[in-house]
């Protein structure tokens, strides 16, 4: 099965010279910019998006290609995809040519190539240079011009790292010596992404609230950390992007995301130690001391210190970097049951949580919210092998004390403690 890996980065406008004279600074096979038109289709039923599939037709210089790319895996912007690509010797749509193995079971191919319609479309010039890093062949792609869908449309600029030949760490090592000049932002909408906006309405995107971690059944620890680092990832990328297109509330949301990287960390540090992050952890220190400051958000978001923070943890998660630290028996503890460690783990956060806020304390709550903010973020983690049913309403009244206590409304902050220590367990193995 093709497998498509790139990195996606949006490019601030502003910083186009200097990337292109970067760019032009590498040792690479290098190609003029060219012309794209890209024509996406999909049903009334958004069938193809239902299943995480995205269909095009690209035309450049009087040529056509048909692509059709499904479900992989997404960490800050660096695509792992399934990817198949037809060339076609007119523009029209002809699924018969795409193999068998790309549909789900069951797909009337004659039924869904009569109902598919052009949704979206981008147009952009693609300028390319091919180099060879660390015996990896990997193909720097700039792109620039629009995303249309009716009488919407929405600027692109952005510069995609696709590895053609190689290891994916490749991909990631030369991404890190780009992102030591600012300019470049680790961006995991994808085109497609954009487009469906769009045709939708292009909606203003909402704050999201953290919410607990999601594991499959029978999860492992390590799946557990792996998910918790992703949902911190996905939260600060996503709030990220709707910050730098003008909310203020989503720079909140961004730290909030930051936090729970390094709270995660912190969780499985029993497990995995601390030297197995200590590049890692002081890229985000490093980012949380510039998010402290009152900068614009344009500067920030595009900065230097933003991009290695979030490529390390890109970088730390796809190649597994903790595994090169834990021995034989912290090896077995990360192949265990997630659901035991969260049992574990719940009790022992809770109890924190309980001593700490146990009797009112007047005028310094405000000192407990460092810890407030550790403590829930681990049963944010650990809280998703049970039923949100319990988990929320548990989880809801600390959220509610973190926010009284941050907006310094004492009624609430007395009203949200004596409501959240007297909680009953909602797990197993409580130590009640």
């Amino acid at each position: 099965m093709p497998q498509e890996i790139e990195l996606k980065f949006i490019v601030n406008p502003a910083a186009l010279d200097t990337l292109r004279t970067t760019l032009n600074s590498l040792e690479s096979v290098h190609s003029e910019p060219r012309q794209l038109l890209n024509i996406y289709y999909e049903t009334a039923e958004n069938t193809l998006r239902s299943h995480d599939m995205g269909l095009r037709i690209r035309g450049v210089d009087g040529q056509y290609e048909m692509t059709m790319k499904i479900a992989g895996r997404v960490i800050g912007g660096l695509h792992q995809r399934p990817e198949y690509n037809v060339e076609l010797s007119k523009a029209e749509l002809d699924l018969s040519l795409l193999p068998a193995e790309v549909w789900p079971e069951g797909t009337d191919i004659g039924r869904l190539q009569a109902e598919l319609k052009p949704l979206f479309s981008t147009d952009f010039t693609r300028e390319k240079w091919v180099v060879t890093h660390g015996g990896s062949k990997i193909e720097l792609a700039l792109d620039l011009g629009d995303v249309k869908a009716d009488e919407l449309s929405e600027a692109l600029c952005e510069l995609e790292l696709e590895l053609l030949e190689g290891e994916t760490s490749a991909v990631l090592e030369l991404a890190q010596q780009l992102v030591t000049q600012p300019g470049l932002r680790q961006g995991s909408l994808s085109k497609a992404a954009r487009g469906y906006h769009l045709a939708q309405g292009d909606a203003a995107r909402e704050i999201k609230p953290l919410t607990v971690l999601r594991v499959a059944p029978k999860a492992t620890v390590e799946q557990g950390l792996e998910g918790a680092l992703e949902m911190a990832l996905a939260h600060w990328q996503y709030h990220e992007e709707l910050w730098v297109r003008g909310s203020k509330q989503a720079k909140a949301a961004v730290q909030n995301a930051v936090g729970l990287v390094r709270h995660a960390l912190a969780l499985f540090g029993g497990i995995i130690p601390r030297k197995a992050s200590t590049h890692l952890r002081e890229a985000l220190m490093a980012y949380e001391a510039m998010l402290a400051q009152n900068g614009k958000a344009e500067e920030l978001v595009y900065s230097v210190e933003s991009s290695q923070a979030k490529l390390a943890l890109t970088e730390w998660l796809v190649n597994r970097e903790w595994q090169k630290f834990v021995d034989d028996k912290n090896s077995v503890k990360l192949a265990g049951s997630f659901k035991r460690f969260a049992d574990t783990h719940l009790s022992r956060h809770a109890a924190e949580l309980r001593t700490t806020f146990q009797r009112p304390l007047g005028d310094s709550y405000g000192d407990q919210l460092p810890r407030l903010a550790r403590e829930t973020d681990s049963i944010r983690i650990l809280a998703g092998v049970y039923d949100d049913a319990v988990t929320h309403p548990w989880l809801d009244n600390w959220q509610g004390l973190r926010h009284a206590i941050t907006t310094r409304q004492q009624v609430e902050i007395e009203h949200y403690r004596n409501e959240a220590i007297s909680q009953a367990p909602f797990w197993l193995h409580s130590g009640k």
